[in-house]
């Protein structure tokens, strides 16, 4: 690790109308699950391949996490509604904490063969899940408690922001994952480690975020409950909604996909071992993290960029940097073209985040934030026949990535919603106004 220094990353600034330092602590909440994250992500091919465990197999021990945040998302959001933002916080971050500790528990048994590689698989899939199950709760309350806090021509700025701490977090992980490989514990040590953080920002959470308690209004019902009464729409449903959370599966799945093969790819171009790739796949990580970073708290900044930017200057670098990728003759390049496509999906994930945030009412920011975070999480399941796909052409999981990321820049232009996402920044004000007078009319 000598002669590599650390990145140095600008200071995120809190959103308009949110105070410095609960921001930061939001921040932090979603920095310590990012981290952890793709930092796992870093190591499973390295894992899976010192295990025995077949490529698509270590791909697919995120699948029933995925399913599981997918269908827990949307409940966690409405339980964030009825309890407050805080306390599910605490329930996401706790089952972060102890997905990780078992995952770690389950990897040291599995490095050292004290069973079959498809009984470690199981067992990891069964740890992960419980991430899926009750990590989920953290992500709509976080995105919830921000959009509460920030007015409408601020938002598209503060998921940006929020956003960044993904960014951070993708930097990081693999950056730390190779320096907490422990002489003893080997790759079982960033798991375990990650499972320390996940605990030191729990007691930040409890301790010092501030939350206002939940009125006795909210906690009932936003409609009347009578017989024969239509059931709430659900957001994937939702005309308001729809295309954006078809628009932000397609982009998750192309990153996941992409991020997920990496590691694979790496230690086939370079011919080492996977401890020895290890090192390599966590900068090629971290250069893309720092792409996307740029993006998230540079140029959308710089640029004032708004949705409708966003939703078409995204797809169309990444489908760039995938491309490079397919094409890419050695790992310079291959680190080059996911840098590329970092950068778009780091516009594009803000980009279909704020769309969505600004395009319902202030009461329905928690069922919006689920929808998104359900999508963020199901994309998951697929990553496995990229994975597959690669086995048996190498390139072909990053033309497909490109030509999906095409199809997806001819959709932004040619959606209505897509193409209506908060044109012009002068338009924001706009918004504002329309989002009250909706709330009006609705309540004369």
């Amino acid at each position: 690790m000598t002669g590599i220094t650390r990145p140095t990353m600008p200071n995120p600034e809190p959103p308009q109308g949110l105070a410095r330092r609960p921001f930061a602590i939001i921040f932090g909440v979603s920095l310590a699950t990012a981290l952890g994250n793709t930092g796992l992500i870093s190591v499973l091919p390295a894992i899976g391949r010192s295990i025995g465990i077949p490529d698509p197999m270590v791909a697919a021990i995120f699948s029933l996490s995925a399913v599981l945040w997918a269908v827990s998302s949307p409940w966690w959001a409405r339980a964030s509604d009825r309890y407050g933002r805080k306390p599910l916080m605490l329930v996401g971050l706790s089952g972060f904490m102890v997905s990780m500790f078992m995952c770690g528990l389950v990897v040291s048994a599995g490095l050292r063969h004290m069973a079959a590689p498809i009984v470690i698989f199981v067992l990891f899939l069964l740890a992960r899940s419980l991430f899926g199950l009750f990590g989920a709760a953290s992500n709509p309350a976080t995105q919830a408690y921000v959009a509460e806090r920030t007015p409408p021509e601020g938002r598209t700025q503060a998921m940006a922001s929020l956003a960044g701490a993904f960014g951070l977090g993708t930097v990081i992980g693999p950056f730390l994952a190779p320096l907490f490989i422990y002489p003893v514990i080997g790759l079982a040590g960033p798991l375990f480690t990650f499972a320390l953080i996940a605990a030191a920002m729990l007691f930040v959470v409890w301790r010092y975020l501030p939350e206002t308690p939940v009125s006795a209004e909210a906690r009932r019902p936003r409609k009347p409950v009578v017989a024969g009464a239509p059931k709430e729409k659900p957001m994937w449903r939702d005309p308001r909604v729809t295309p954006f959370l078809l628009y932000g599966f397609i982009v998750a799945t192309c990153q996941t996909a992409q991020a997920q093969t990496l590691g694979f790819l790496i230690i086939d171009k370079l011919g080492m071992s996977p401890t020895q790739a290890q090192y390599f796949i966590a900068i090629a990580m971290m250069f893309g993290a720092v792409a996307g970073l740029l993006a998230q708290w540079g140029l959308i900044r710089m640029f004032q960029m708004t949705p409708r930017q966003l939703l078409r200057w995204g797809v169309a670098v990444a489908a760039l940097g995938n491309l490079v990728v397919a094409l890419a003759p050695d790992y310079y390049i291959v680190v080059a073209g996911y840098a590329i496509s970092s950068l778009g999906f780091g516009f594009a994930r803000p980009g279909f985040t704020a769309g969505s945030s600004i395009a319902v009412d202030m009461d329905e920011q928690a069922r919006v934030a689920g929808a998104i975070a359900a999508v963020n999480g199901i994309n998951v399941v697929l990553a496995p026949l990229f994975v597959w796909l690669y086995q048996h052409v190498g390139p072909a999981p990053f033309l497909l990535n490109a030509v999906l990321m095409g199809a997806m820049l001819v959709y932004a232009f040619r959606n209505r919603q897509l193409r209506n996402a908060d044109p012009e920044p002068a338009t924001r004000a706009a918004t504002a106004i329309a989002t009250l007078e909706k709330r009006d009319e609705g309540g004369s």
